[in-house]
């Protein structure tokens, strides 16, 4: 093989894999920055429910709909507002969820997650992500929100 020919096809796989690990750890480090400042779940009432309100993992199991799908028999609903900083790959974006009773339209918590997708080498594998405050370890909105009596 040419040596030309492989210097111009190793050269940019070279600057690709350098430059993206330290690239999504500075995205990361800033996801992390963002979400000091105000992520995470805020309650501001909680509401005490019995038992056959919740499923086996002690998450609510009746609907929570979106405000544009609110039905009449709904008694809570959210809303949900995506802010991109960063739009594309990779991206950087912060997610606002409140969480409203329904009879008199009263916030009983939010949360704010920010997030980065992508930033990796382009394959055929799904792009890897990181999210602030961890969506494994913070709990959710809803349980929190939600109390078995």
């Amino acid at each position: 093989m040419n040596m030309k020919l492989l210097a111009l096809f190793l050269l940019p796989l070279a600057v690709a894999c350098s430059s993206g690990p330290i690239a999504k750890a500075a995205l990361d480090d800033e996801v992390r920055r963002l979400c000091a400042i105000d992520g995470g779940v805020k309650v501001y009432e909680t509401v005490t429910l019995p038992p056959d309100k919740f499923d086996r993992y002690g998450k609510p199991n009746f609907r929570i709909p979106s405000k544009e799908y609110l039905r009449p028999q709904d008694e809570y609903f959210y809303t949900l507002d995506i802010l991109y900083f960063r739009k594309g790959n990779p991206e950087i974006s912060r997610e606002h969820i409140k969480l409203f009773r329904r009879s008199n339209g009263k916030l009983l918590g939010e949360a704010v997650y920010y997030g980065r997708g992508g930033g990796d080498i382009s394959g055929p594998w799904h792009d890897s992500s990181f999210h602030c405050p961890s969506l494994t370890k913070q709990p959710y909105l809803e349980t929190s929100i939600f109390i078995q009596e």
